[in-house]
């Protein structure tokens, strides 16, 4: 006798399915939208944002922060350092460490980049009124915090 038939909820109707599918959609809008208004990839574009607004960082930090794993974060890093956006500069409480932070051509290259994710917030948000805007911003807060306890000992890099 072969066991009972499990009823699965479709695919396309689950949340990871559905959340995957939205960042797939968004990034690949994303990114044009990086190189278009700020002149730099989209992970470039993350990393500067995210150095523009928790600086000083080390390169572990960013890569945390910028929700890139820490190859991917390094890369960034580099061709942000070779286009004159980023300064490198040893930590002075430990001479292998690196702090992260914006060259002037950096700040106005990250108020670009800042414009361009206040923008593609607005037209991703575009279908909520504002109560809804604020109620999904409260469900993903709580969704994200959720799933930083579940994932334990895994820091946001999934390492």
């Amino acid at each position: 006798m072969s066991p009972p038939r499990r009823s699965f909820t479709p695919l396309d109707q689950t949340t990871t399915h559905r959340l995957h599918t939205l960042t797939k959609i968004t990034d690949r809008i994303s990114q044009a939208a990086y190189l278009d208004d700020a002149g730099i990839p989209i992970s470039e574009g993350r990393c500067l944002a995210a150095i523009g607004a928790f600086s000083p960082l080390s390169v572990n930090e960013l890569a945390c922060q910028s929700n890139l794993n820490k190859s991917q974060a390094s890369r960034a890093v580099q061709a942000l350092v070779d286009k004159g956006l980023v300064l490198k500069t040893t930590r002075a409480s430990d001479a292998r460490g690196v702090v992260l932070s914006l060259t002037p051509l950096g700040r106005s290259t990250w108020q670009r980049v800042m414009a361009v994710v206040e923008r593609r917030n607005a037209e991703i948000e575009s279908c909520f009124s504002a109560a809804e805007s604020r109620q999904f911003h409260a469900l993903l807060a709580r969704l994200v915090e959720h799933a930083r306890g579940a994932a334990g000992t895994l820091d946001d890099t999934g390492e």
